[in-house]
């Protein structure tokens, strides 16, 4: 299951592997009464959401999910802040092949009372040239971003041939460089995630990863998934 994330056939959330069911976290909890069941029942469902809306979250800790992501190096570093994951990333250490960037046709305006949001809206505003300098220009921002993406990787190259070794010559790379890892986690952490970082104040980057995620736990493990709904939602009595 490969998801697409920014509409340029690069950034991507791919399910690799997966460990465990709905059933399996039902079984998980009836273990300490040494009971198990072969087949998920409407009880069993009830139980699961007992579990979930009680913050029993042990049970649902024996599911795994395995995923490849690859998105800008700006979002997976804020990735990478849910510890509770597994990471294993491309490093520019060892390779310097397949260097691919995020490069948006159009941004988004600062949020005018959130220091650390932006606004729902798409802008491509026109950059000018600084007064009082020599250099003289007029280009869009998108371009420019893409201008500026090129001349790092043509100084990157340079740094290489010239004989500056992998692990200092990656330094010039932009944060739009895309990041290519595994990462792995339980269920419970993976949901952790999703409703932490598919709020409406979470960056756009990686709230599209969270989405991905989504997708692929309603697919696995539906129960679990309505239950965290009606948690979420405050559908709980």
């Amino acid at each position: 299951m490969k998801t697409y994330l920014y509409n340029d056939s690069i950034g991507s959330c791919e399910l690799l592997d997966s460990m465990g069911s709905d059933l399996d976290i039902v079984n998980a909890a009836r273990v300490s009464f040494n009971v198990e069941h072969v087949e998920i029942s409407t009880k069993d469902e009830k139980l699961i959401n007992y579990l979930y809306k009680n913050k029993h979250t042990s049970p649902f800790e024996h599911c795994v999910l395995k995923f490849r992501c690859v998105v800008p190096l700006f979002v997976a570093r804020q990735h990478m802040r849910h510890r509770t994951w597994s990471y294993n990333e491309v490093s520019r250490r060892y390779t310097s092949e397949e260097l691919e960037f995020y490069t948006p046709e159009t941004f988004r305006p600062q949020h005018k009372s959130n220091r650390q949001a932006s606004e729902d809206t798409d802008t491509n505003p026109i950059i000018r040239s600084t007064p009082g300098t020599n250099l003289t220009w007029t280009t869009k921002a998108s371009d420019s971003v893409l201008k500026h993406t090129r001349k790092s990787v043509r100084l990157f190259n340079t740094l290489l041939e010239s004989g500056v070794c992998r692990e200092q010559a990656r330094m010039v790379l932009p944060q739009n460089m895309y990041c290519k890892y595994i990462a792995t986690t339980n269920l419970h952490n993976c949901l952790k995630f999703i409703h932490l970082r598919n709020k409406k104040d979470s960056q756009w980057e990686i709230r599209v990863l969270a989405q991905a995620m989504e997708a692929t736990i309603k697919d696995l493990f539906p129960t679990t998934w309505k239950a965290h709904c009606a948690v979420m939602e405050g559908r709980t009595k």
